[in-house]
């Protein structure tokens, strides 16, 4: 397969590709009937965002998607976009283009091999079975080349999985770490069990919470697939548009991707709705992986105690532990999270950097990131919530 001559193709649109020939890229696992690894680079969940006008034109965010072809035949694809800014990323290069810009560069535009807004790991070199390490290379230097006809200086590929991190770095990437926090199902059999591996402290603190949040005045209801209605996405919307006016000043995410959401991949999702009074007041919604549960969003017209953790977290450990699913990843950011046993998890990113100046200082930076990160996890673990040895029951 090696010696075979790959061409790249850049797309501006996934309507230009067939979705069967993307998705044996993307998630050949699903073609037996089953649920992807990862719904977020899915042809479903992609082609909603430009269909919403979530990217695209006045976004910041223009589809340059790139397909590998051996012969006829689609061998690999990857999600890749040019960027005019820096938002909706979550591995997140500010000071770098501030300090690049101060130097009398251009740091924009700038390619970004990612799922938009979207901090999940999940593979960013889609390659059919057998063509990986083809595949990647191919995508990898068709990306470079791109960035470099048009003078475009750095390209970042963020949120990949690790084997990409180390087989990147290895092409001469850059291979950058930074922190999430997961929730990891030791096969319990319920909550209960999963709380009796916390300490004394923790366990009594979580059961306080959610009798708390649960005597919030009104119901709590986990909907999937059919039980989602579109009532329930005008309610999450309204809680979507507050979450983003507070944090980005803007929502990423237009109303009518919650349309195409429900249309297309309601089946794939967890809601969970605070109802009070008969009318919602808060929500989260979860994507479901073959094998994770993926939180995502967040928002509510309501503030109760501790609501947000039983919606959020507890919901969501509840559905994995019945489901048996063996992850729950929370998203970005939230030392919280580890008092309701999230624990501290690296994620990569990988970055090419034209100016070999920035380039090595960007290596002198990543190298003194990598190692307070690991400093980091290893110190927030040995604060976690679960019980130091066997048997042990502390405060």
């Amino acid at each position: 397969m090696s010696e075979t001559e790959i061409s790249i193709t850049v797309l501006p649109s996934l309507s230009e590709v067939a979705q069967a020939d993307w998705d044996a890229c993307a998630c050949p696992e699903a073609s037996d009937g089953g649920r992807p690894h990862d719904p977020f680079t899915t042809y479903r969940f992609l082609r909603a965002l430009e269909t919403s006008g979530s990217v695209g034109r006045g976004t910041g965010w223009q589809p340059q998607y790139l397909i590998a072809r051996a012969s006829d035949e689609v061998i690999a694809a990857a999600p890749l976009y040019a960027k005019s800014h820096s938002q909706g990323e979550y591995i997140f290069d500010h000071n770098w283009a501030h300090a690049y810009e101060n130097a009398g560069g251009r740091y924009y535009p700038k390619l970004q091999q990612a799922v938009p807004f979207t901090p999940a790991t999940g593979r960013r070199f889609l390659t059919k079975p057998g063509w990986e390490e083809t595949g990647m290379a191919a995508l990898t230097q068709g990306a470079v080349q791109l960035a470099a006809n048009n003078d475009i200086p750095t390209l970042h590929i963020t949120f990949c999985t690790q084997q990409e991190a180390q087989a990147g770095a290895e092409m001469g990437l850059l291979a950058r770490s930074s922190q999430q926090f997961h929730w990891l199902n030791d096969t319990y059999a319920d909550f209960d069990a999963f709380l009796d591996t916390l300490s004394s402290r923790k366990r009594k603190n979580i059961r306080k919470e959610r009798a708390q949040a649960c005597g919030f005045g009104g119901a709590i209801h986990a909907l999937t697939g059919d039980q989602i209605e579109p009532e329930h996405w005008d309610a999450f919307w309204l809680f979507y548009q507050d979450t983003g006016a507070r944090k980005w000043g803007t929502p990423y995410l237009t109303r009518a991707f919650f349309d195409e959401m429900h249309q297309d991949m309601r089946d794939d999702m967890l809601m969970v709705l605070a109802e009070r009074d008969g009318r919602y007041v808060a929500g989260a919604l979860n994507f479901i992986g073959r094998d994770v549960l993926y939180g995502r969003y967040w928002g509510c017209q309501e503030h109760h105690p501790a609501l947000h953790f039983e919606l959020c977290y507890y919901r969501a450990l509840d559905f994995a532990i019945e489901h048996g699913l063996s992850r729950v990843e929370a998203g970005a950011q939230g030392s919280h999270k580890l008092a309701r046993g999230y624990l501290p998890v690296e994620t990569h990113s990988l970055h090419w950097i034209g100016d070999p100046g920035f380039k090595d200082a960007i290596a002198r930076f990543i190298d003194a990131e990598r190692n307070a990160i690991n400093e980091e996890i290893e110190i927030l673990t040995d604060y976690g919530p679960f019980k130091k040895t066997k048997g042990e029951d502390h405060d």
